[in-house]
């Protein structure tokens, strides 16, 4: 008996050699490297580095509840609605080999076994043509409400300038929420108080953040949303995934950063800088950036699941590239879909666990084509409960504003177009012209 269990254990050892076991260099490094290390290397968003086995094995139990959980890498998208390029949901193999990894003692095995190191770009993850830098460093306190600033960069633009790839890198991403590149046109009176150089701050209006008589000029702006940076997104490539489409700005504009900052409980600064890629050639297409929102709803306090609906129709053809949800803190999900003009429809992207830490943008594994007159329906839901752990007052009624403790609806959508259009009168919002 003593000799039959002897050899059972035997051959149980067998089985579980150490050529079956999980290691860090053979099985995990290359699922970090394709899904984890663009946010987890040294000067990018993630706290801690995974580029090497010392980095990564101190948190290997956290990485394997964050993968089981999904709540990393974040990726929100229904895995049934959409394909895109962009895609950083992992397998369910992937997800069992990390965990099995951790299970075994997260082993680092043989180092003959490690995937050749991905040349991750040290500081610019593009090679920009021009760089255009906050004049001074921006001073953030410790605690308290940050307004948005904006600054006039010292930016000339003398004829139509098309731009291929473009980048915004902030100093301190701790205390960035997000950064946006916004184009002024010629003859836009649009911050027109600003100074070169000097933090500028809008004078507040009375009740609503958007109020009516502000609320068009707001939307004006839209296809002038030219660049932004929020925590885990890439660099803005203009040339994909359709080729031969580009940004433009215009003769005679000039650009402003908008910086949003977040007290993180100790006093600091940023410098943020953006850098541009000039087109080689005009492109043939000009790629836009819409802005299908609506300022006007009322989210009732300690209302579980209030919905908020918007939409738009195409006054042009356009080529759909990319979508990105955008609510704050009460957000909880938003589907965007389009109706073509023969009545078929097609839902674009539906995020049933939104997460306003994370705004992410859904670029599409191939354009869809939409022909003129193509509606575009936003649906979205808000929890103003007591339930919602980051809802900062369930007993308020909320309506649209810039801090994170408002809200906003606004579903982004980056579509080609004729680069000769007028880019303001490509959408009408809720079949009433932008302009």
């Amino acid at each position: 008996m003593r000799l039959v269990l002897a050899l059972l254990v035997l051959r149980a050892a067998a089985l579980a050699s150490p050529a079956d076991t999980v290691t860090f260099n053979k099985n995990v490094l290359p699922i970090l490297q394709k899904n984890c290390q663009v946010c987890h290397r040294p000067g990018e968003i993630g706290p801690m580095s995974f580029l090497t086995y010392e980095g990564a094995r101190p948190w290997a139990k956290a990485m394997k509840e964050a993968v089981l959980t999904r709540k990393m890498p974040p990726w929100f998208a229904d895995p049934q609605v959409g394909h895109f390029m962009n895609e950083r949901r992992l397998s369910d193999a992937d997800i069992k080999t990390i965990s099995d990894w951790v299970d075994a003692g997260a082993p680092e095995g043989e180092a003959k076994d490690k995937p050749a190191l991905v040349q991750w770009t040290d500081g610019w993850n593009i090679k920009p043509d021009v760089v255009y830098e906050m004049p001074h460093a921006y001073s953030i306190p410790a605690t308290g409400t940050i307004e948005y600033i904006y600054i006039l960069l010292p930016a000339k633009f003398p004829k139509d300038t098309w731009i291929a790839d473009a980048e915004i890198r902030p100093s301190n991403r701790s205390v960035v929420h997000h950064a946006s590149v916004i184009v002024r046109p010629p003859g836009s009176k649009w911050m027109g108080d600003a100074k070169p150089g000097e933090p500028y701050m809008p004078p507040k209006k009375k009740g609503r953040a958007i109020t009516s008589e502000n609320a068009a000029a707001t939307a004006d702006m839209q296809n002038d949303w030219f660049l932004g940076y929020v925590p885990g997104m890439h660099p803005q490539r203009y040339f994909y995934p359709e080729k031969g489409a580009g940004r433009m700005i215009p003769a005679g504009s000039d650009i402003f950063l908008e910086m949003h900052y977040t007290a993180n409980g100790k006093e600091s600064v940023d410098q943020t800088k953006v850098g541009f890629v000039f087109a080689k050639q005009p492109p043939a297409k000009r790629l836009l950036n819409l802005m299908v929102m609506d300022f006007n709803f009322e989210i009732p306090p300690n209302a579980p699941k209030h919905p908020g609906t918007t939409w738009a129709v195409l006054n042009e053809p356009a080529t759909l590239v990319y979508t990105q949800p955008h609510l704050h803190m009460r957000g909880i999900d938003m589907e965007i879909k389009v109706t073509f003009p023969d009545g078929k429809s097609q839902t674009l992207v539906s995020v049933p666990r939104y997460n306003y830490l994370w705004q992410t943008i859904y670029v599409q594994d191939q354009p869809i084509e939409l022909p003129k007159g193509t509606r575009i329906d936003v649906t979205a839901h808000w929890d103003n409960s007591p339930n919602n752990i980051f809802n900062p007052d369930p007993t308020k009624t909320v309506r649209w504003g810039d801090q994170s403790w408002d809200e906003m609806l606004v579903a982004f959508v980056g579509v080609t177009v004729d680069r000769n259009l007028d880019p303001n009168k490509i959408l009408s919002m809720r079949g009433k012209p932008v302009k």
